[in-house]
């Protein structure tokens, strides 16, 4: 016999909607502050490409709210407009009401990975990213294969078929990212624990490798090391220290990013060193968030901020304490010169004219300014390869402003602008050189010239 609760309900009641759980909602008073002036709009990416609503900031916000109100479910057809942010930040730069879009975001995010199934296909590939990427020690293993793959020729065999694009094209923006592998990639990168400084010994710091940038862009941290030593720091590398959690933490994988933001913290405990370094944009802007990622553990609350205090990027830092070490032209004429922000740098740490102040104290070097230089290059993190179309339509329109500025060179402060810049100018047949700005001062700095 039916219960006397099914005779209570009408044809018009409905099960609950499914929404935000309990665990660090998005704040309503965050969401109220919003006045939906639309200023976001045309400086977010994913608006100017989609051009939908709810792929805007303000779009975005409409729907955290309706998902606390629940006049919506947080569901796939929701959640879709949470992942195609690319987190750039730019609408927080932009927006004249002070909107913590940010905070909102961050904390929608592990909401939406907690809460929304993902087809069985995303699961995997993103259980690949998450479990490869940010540990060099498995990552180091496939180099070999990488390596491999380049010089037997199948690279140009996979590319021209055209095969992978078609069947799994997000497998497929993942391999057109990938740079030139070297067996210096795979056996090298062993910096010493500590690096002396040259001449009197002004600073002692301590510097982050990064997971991808110390296998893939280990010049880069090389030439960090020199340009450190050379303007007088002595440099500590704990061999501990690990991934600095950005790749999770941007993607809500909140355990995750607790656990390697702890190892990080532990790595450079008791090295009395003066600053942190770090020379990738988007891994200086996790590292500066530890004190909010580690919030609720009571253990690590009061370390994390004082570790995030600690951290500068290497743009940051030698603005603020000075160049010691002359500087020589990097060629026998004027060179062009055009830097590209990176958006975690820019909008994320507030860093822009640092870089642009360093560089421009290189003999014979004229900096241009690109179009939209505020403009995500369609990186950011891993979103060109969970969110391919997006990302290289953002690509295309950042390297055209570069190109359009006549540049010779191209700096970049971020290894994963620097790969998305450096697959879109090869599509588009151009062969500008892209160097990290600390690359740039080490050549400099040894007065060697660079080849345009």
């Amino acid at each position: 016999m039916p219960s006397s609760d099914t005779f209570l309900k009408t044809p018009l009641e409905t099960p609950p909607v499914q929404g935000f759980d309990s665990k660090d909602a998005p704040k309503p008073d965050l969401i109220d502050s919003c006045v939906h002036c639309g200023f976001c709009l045309s400086t977010c990416p994913s608006y100017r490409v989609l051009g939908t609503e709810t792929d805007s900031p303000r779009g975005r916000i409409y729907l955290m709210d309706a998902i606390n109100e629940g006049e919506a479910a947080l569901s796939p057809v929701t959640s879709q407009h949470f992942d195609s942010c690319l987190g750039c930040l730019a609408c927080v730069s932009t927006c004249p009401s002070g909107v913590k879009y940010d905070q909102l975001i961050s904390a929608t995010r592990p909401q939406v990975e907690r809460n929304v199934p993902r087809s069985w296909g995303d699961r995997i590939f993103r259980s690949i990213i998450f479990n490869l990427f940010p540990y060099p020690n498995r990552l180091r293993p496939l180099l070999l294969f990488l390596w491999l793959y380049q010089s037997l020729g199948l690279q140009k065999l996979i590319r021209r078929t055209g095969l992978l694009q078609k069947i799994l094209p997000r497998w497929a923006a993942m391999e057109s990212i990938l740079p030139h592998i070297t067996l210096q990639n795979i056996w090298g990168n062993n910096l010493p624990d500590i690096i002396p400084a040259q001449g009197e010994k002004r600073y002692r710091v301590g510097m982050i490798l990064g997971c991808v940038q110390r296998l893939f862009f280990s010049p880069v941290n090389e030439a960090t090391v020199r340009v450190l030593t050379a303007n007088g720091c002595e440099v500590v590398i704990p061999q501990t220290q690990g991934c600095c959690a950005a790749l999770p933490a941007h993607q809500g994988q909140e355990e995750q990013a607790q656990a390697l933001a702890r190892q990080m913290i532990d790595s450079f405990a008791e090295t009395g060193v003066d600053a942190i370094i770090i020379n990738a944009a988007g891994c200086g802007h996790t590292l500066k968030e530890y004190g909010h990622i580690l919030k609720d553990d009571p253990n690590y609350r009061d370390k994390a901020k004082a570790f995030s205090a600690q951290v500068k990027d290497v743009n940051e830092f030698l603005a603020e304490v000075g160049l010691t070490a002359p500087l020589s032209p990097l060629s026998d004429r004027e060179l062009v010169l055009v830097y590209q922000d990176a958006c975690h740098l820019l909008h994320g740490q507030k860093i822009s004219l640092q870089p642009r102040q360093l560089l421009q104290q290189i003999p014979q070097v004229t900096l241009r300014e690109p179009l939209d230089a505020a403009l995500c290059c369609g990186s950011a993190g891993v979103y060109n390869i969970l969110q391919p179309e997006v990302g290289d339509e953002l690509g295309q329109q950042k390297v055209e402003n570069l190109v359009n500025t006549g540049a010779e060179l191209i700096a970049s402060s971020n290894p994963g602008c620097s790969l998305q810049i450096l697959k879109h100018l090869g599509l588009r047949g151009h062969n500008i050189p892209v160097f990290h700005p600390m690359q740039l001062l080490d050549l400099a700095t040894r007065g060697l010239k660079v080849e345009v």
